[in-house]
């Protein structure tokens, strides 16, 4: 079985640490051989671009530069860590993808989605998840649920209209691409998502298996 890969999506807010740190425990107590990372990051080098985009002392950072910068790291991600680890056969789950660049530059700030999605195909070498998770939610509550955090970072402290077009953007990218994204109400119970998730990751596995076969 060659390894498969599994993104998780969503607006700040939106659930998405409670449910991959729930995730790792379940697939964790079922003996998956998976790796979970990170975007950006995932590599030194793209640890030390995520410092750079998210610094709330680079408010003036140009959106063509984050957009670039998103890029860059994700290739030396999927170069270095995600690519080999699928080559080895295993499940690799990652905290955003393509799909975050798509709607926070592309759509929310407004570079358009087809720019992003290329230059994020020459960055991947043309990767994509076999099944993206999508937790979907009203801007007004996921921010609600920001509000108590310690300290935000440099996309977190944009303007209210910027995480509504965040939002948006999901819901359209999520009506483009059905067979792929599979889009769940974050305003669930924790358990509620959390049966969902493992749902769509035990079928997604399952169907892998039995197409091997």
């Amino acid at each position: 079985m060659k390894g498969l890969f599994i993104t998780i999506e969503g607006a700040d807010g939106s659930g998405k640490s409670t449910q991959i740190e729930k995730l790792k425990k379940y697939l964790e107590s079922n003996n998956y051989d998976f790796v979970f990372t990170r975007e950006p990051g995932g590599t030194i080098i793209s640890e030390a671009i995520r410092d750079i985009i998210l610094n709330k002392d680079y408010m003036e950072m140009s959106h063509t530069t984050e957009a670039l910068l998103y890029a860059a790291s994700r290739a030396q991600h999927v170069e270095q860590h995600i690519k080999p680890l699928l080559e080895q056969g295993k499940i690799v789950i990652c905290d955003r993808f393509v799909d975050s660049s798509v709607v926070y530059q592309g759509y929310s700030r407004g570079l358009g989605i087809d720019n992003i999605e290329n230059i994020n195909k020459y960055a991947t070498l043309g990767l994509e998840p076999e099944v993206t998770i999508l937790l979907d939610i009203d801007a007004e509550e996921g921010l609600n649920r920001k509000k108590d955090q310690r300290e935000l970072d440099r996309l977190e402290l944009q303007e209210f209209d910027f995480h509504k077009r965040v939002c948006e953007g999901y819901r359209e990218l999520a009506e483009r691409h059905p067979d792929r994204i599979k889009k769940i109400d974050a305003s669930l119970s924790v358990e509620e998502i959390h049966n969902e998730v493992i749902n769509t990751i035990e079928q997604i596995i399952e169907n892998r298996y039995n197409n091997s076969k």
